[in-house]
């Protein structure tokens, strides 16, 4: 059996010394959390570990699946910590396996120091279950990590591909939306949906769409491109597109696109004039 009430109280009045003696020997050249100089930085790190400590020497006491679900809250926090999460995981976990090495010493440390004889099946079943307990937990914390991360990307690319469609507000109703550098399914994808909105929320009756800084679309993005424009018909909005280069175009017949009722113009300043010379005749 794991379980032994003396041995988890031998870890826990060892909990202070492993976290000293681990920053003590930590390899502070590299990035990142552990590299850190700043008096608050080190101290927060130092705090983590002693929790983790407090937190690890547990296994010995309690239920394995209680013991993983009181954990949760410190693999949290340690997942979406920012200075962790601007250390590279690797280190992390190199940080992780160098504990389990702490303890693989303490355990020994304690067979020789305790009055009953230790068996070696008995260190054995301690030492896997920090092992086991020390990996489990190390597992949680790049996931959470890693989760954390990749909803933190999403986040900016949302935000960069609505900053990469600007509706631009223009006198009387009128709007431009400027289009520039290559354009992917997703980016087509928040252009469509941005655009729509934006046009109902300022209430555009006639959008300017300028092509002309768009080398690169494939087959799929073209078709979004032109169902933008039945998507603008369709809440009563006139589409004008100018600066269609000949890649797109090409690539717009070959998927057979009838431009018979699309207003169309070699560059933005033509179609401005063409439209304000309609408005005034």
């Amino acid at each position: 059996m794991q379980r032994n009430k003396e041995l988890h109280q031998f870890l826990l009045t060892k909990a202070e010394q492993l976290t000293e003696d681990w920053y003590a020997s930590l390899d502070k050249s590299g990035t990142g959390v552990y590299a850190s100089t700043d008096p608050e930085v080190i101290r927060e790190l130092k705090s983590q570990n002693f929790e983790f400590h407090q937190h690890l020497c547990k296994i010995f006491i309690m239920e394995k699946s209680a013991f993983f679900d009181e954990f949760d809250d410190w693999v949290q926090e340690i997942g979406r910590d920012p200075e962790h999460l601007n250390t590279p995981t690797h280190l992390i976990m190199k940080e992780f396996q160098r504990v389990r090495e702490q303890y693989m010493n303490f355990i020994e440390e304690y067979s020789k120091t305790t009055e009953d004889l230790v068996s070696q099946k008995s260190l054995d079943i301690w030492k896997y279950a920090i092992i086991e307990a020390v990996d489990v937990v190390m597992t949680r914390v790049v996931e959470e990590k890693s989760k954390h991360l990749n909803a933190r990307i999403e986040e900016q690319q949302q935000t960069i591909n609505e900053l990469s469609s600007p509706l631009i507000d223009l006198p009387d109703g009128k709007a431009l939306l400027p289009l520039v550098g290559d354009i992917d399914s997703d980016r087509a994808t928040a252009i469509f949906e941005n655009t729509l909105e934006g046009c109902t929320t300022k209430r555009v009756d006639h959008l300017f769409i300028d092509l002309s800084g768009v080398y690169l679309v494939d087959t799929r993005v073209a078709q979004q491109i032109f169902q933008l424009i039945t998507g603008l018909k369709l809440i009563g909005v006139t589409a004008t597109l100018s600066g269609i280069r000949p890649e797109i175009a090409q690539t717009a017949v070959q998927l057979g696109i009838d431009f018979g009722e699309i207003r169309i113009t070699s560059n933005l300043a033509q179609a401005i004039s063409s439209e304000a010379t309609l408005t005034r005749d």
